[in-house]
């Protein structure tokens, strides 16, 4: 696969198509929302993050999927392997959530009755402050957390699907520095020795599509290592998404198979998964401790995920024939379907 990096300019052109396909590690192409020129509930724009360490983690995402509105939060316990996620949504925002354009210039502020968003761009780093109602047992969920990006640990994808005007632009940020907490009820989750990670997305979707994302973030040996691989974000010919993070650099893969076990014809999620690439370049052991599961099928719109946390052990081998090998380190990997 060749694959093409990304040059500076707007992101689609006058017909509303990609100018260029391909990657690169900064968002250097410049999307608007305005540019797009297809008509109906195509549109999908979200903000999702995870902030977790070994013991617990909480996931925020706000999203516009034209035809609806969605926030939502999970938090996980890990060494009780539990996790509880409670979503709220409503129908036709027609734009009011005001998305950004940008992962790097602009705010996500959205409040309803019972919850608030706002993940804020303030200096150089991110803040999330965020409450929900009623989240859990009647207790009410608050969050308070900074994040502040390290140098080379994103990874930024423009793909076409094979269909005019569909797109997926998307970028995503691993091993960001935590500060805070969160808290439901009367406990409260310190994020010492946390990592961040940020889901952007922003495109043009078909309708069937099934997705594979896995990554991780955390210190190995004193050092920082983590991944992003995945698939199925329409056509990745020219772009896609594995980079590996070691140490304060950032190492392009082009290739990689999520294989998921079955039992009895059906994926097990739940038994140690592996990743592996034509090459030989990665070759990575999935362990699992917990599955963030759901399920949704709502007349035309059906979506069913599967995201699975648990600990990676593993190598890449870098381009110099270097191979860096590490063992448990935390994240997740999933399969979503989503006909939407």
């Amino acid at each position: 696969m060749a694959e093409q990096r990304l040059t500076k300019g707007p992101l689609l052109d006058e017909c509303g198509n990609l100018i260029e396909s391909g990657y690169h590690e900064d968002l250097i192409r410049a999307y608007d929302r305005k540019d797009i020129t297809v008509k109906g509930m195509r549109i999908k724009e979200w903000d999702y993050y995870y902030i977790g360490n070994q013991k617990h983690g909480i996931a925020l995402t706000v999203a516009d999927n034209s035809y609806m509105w969605l926030v939502s939060i999970t938090t996980f316990e890990f060494e009780l392997k539990q996790e509880h996620t409670k979503s709220l949504m409503g129908f036709f925002p027609m734009k009011r959530l005001g998305m950004p354009n940008s992962s790097r210039v602009g705010n996500v502020v959205f409040k309803k009755k019972g919850f608030s968003f706002e993940f804020l761009l303030e200096n150089d780093r991110r803040h999330l402050i965020v409450s929900m109602d009623n989240y859990k047992a009647n207790q009410r969920l608050s969050a308070d957390i900074y994040l502040k990006e390290n140098q080379n640990t994103s990874l930024v994808i423009a793909t076409p699907f094979h269909k005019k005007g569909h797109f997926y632009y998307n970028h995503k940020i691993n091993l960001m520095e935590t500060e805070g907490s969160f808290t439901v009820g009367n406990s409260t989750y310190p994020l010492e020795g946390a990592f961040g990670t940020l889901d952007w997305g922003r495109g043009v979707w078909t309708y069937k599509n099934t997705w594979y994302w896995s990554s991780a973030s955390g210190l190995y040996q004193q050092k920082t290592i983590g991944f992003n691989l995945g698939y199925g974000f329409g056509d990745t010919s020219k772009a896609s998404e594995n980079m590996f993070y070691y140490d304060g650099a950032c190492y392009k893969f082009d290739h990689v198979i999520f294989n998921i076990p079955k039992k009895n014809d059906q994926y097990d999620y739940l038994s140690p998964w592996s990743f592996t690439s034509q090459s030989g370049d990665i070759e990575l052991l999935f362990e699992p401790i917990l599955d963030r599961s759901s399920a949704s099928n709502v007349i035309i719109i059906k979506s069913i995920q599967h995201q699975v946390f648990g600990k990676f052990s593993g190598f890449f081998k870098l381009p110099d024939g270097k191979k860096i090998e590490f063992n448990n380190l935390m994240g997740f990997a999933e399969r979503v379907i989503n006909h939407w």
